[in-house]
């Protein structure tokens, strides 16, 4: 981490050299005792989950066991994450999770997410949040400053219809609220919608309900506003689809598609860290 950083740890998330060698010494007390979750135990790992929790213990152990349980409990988005597979090609191609190659000037990420690029006659919604947490797991492995500064998440609703609706069931709209608010360690500073057709707030509703207040009160809908989104993203920062300066939408396909495509093996193994079977 470079310097500027490195002092944001210490005033936002309590970070110290004496915290972080208090933090990981205690976590790894308690992974001995619940050696059964099976979590990946390296130190960059367990620092993304302190940093998550400002360095509160027992939110990150809450946090830790919250994240592998979900591998454990989810095989349809966790297992079997080869990027060749067709259905996860197909998607990766059509670009449903598009993180941004460049950082606001807060340091947050921008991650782009298409929800009705995808045809809900073809693909599966599991399928198209298989893809999203594959690209999320990387970007998360490589950039370590995501877990420090947070991400800001846009959902573009551009040609949602009832078919992607559809797709979208309660007890799926639980579980996705819960990985982005309980399990993954990175701090979502934002939930943008863009695009968003006016009975897009009967949708919302659903998603607020599993919200705490906090995450509520940064659910923010723009409607087809685009300056509204630049007052978010500025425009040098994105695309020419959104209004922007930053190249074609087709480079970031082509770029995260690339990267999930090289990290097989990496998903290979990944794949081992939930919790081991009684």
């Amino acid at each position: 981490l470079d310097s500027k950083t490195i002092k944001y740890c210490q005033l936002v998330l309590n970070e110290t050299k004496e915290a972080r060698e208090l933090g990981l010494e205690t976590l790894k007390n308690w992974l001995s005792l619940n050696a059964n979750l099976n979590v990946k135990s390296d130190d960059y790992n367990l620092i993304r989950f302190l940093r998550a929790s400002k360095y509160n213990h027992e939110q990150a152990q809450k946090k830790i066991k919250n994240f592998y349980v979900l591998r454990g409990t989810s095989p349809e988005w966790y297992e079997n994450r080869n990027p060749y597979l067709p259905e996860i090609q197909k998607l990766l191609e059509i670009g449903v999770f598009l993180p941004l190659l460049e950082r606001d000037d807060k340091g947050r990420t921008i991650i782009f997410i298409r929800v009705a690029a995808h045809n809900p006659y073809i693909h599966k919604q599991d399928d198209v949040f298989k893809v999203g947490l594959m690209t999320l797991d990387i970007l998360l492995d490589k950039m370590e400053d995501i877990s420090v500064y947070g991400v800001i998440a846009i959902f573009d609703m551009d040609g949602v219809s009832f078919g992607h609706a559809k797709q979208l069931t309660t007890s799926m709209i639980r579980k996705a609220v819960h990985s982005w608010q309980d399990c993954y360690p990175v701090r979502v500073k934002g939930l943008h919608f863009i695009n968003s057709p006016i009975y897009i707030n009967v949708v919302l509703n659903i998603f607020r309900r599993f919200m705490r207040e906090k995450m509520r009160n940064r659910v923010h809908v723009h409607g087809y506003d685009r300056e509204s989104l630049h007052n978010i993203v500025p425009k040098q920062l994105l695309p020419e689809e959104y209004g922007g300066s930053n190249g074609k939408l087709q480079h970031l396909i082509d770029y995260w598609r690339n990267e999930v495509c090289s990290k097989e093996a990496w998903y290979a193994d990944d794949e081992k860290y939930k919790p081991l079977k009684s």
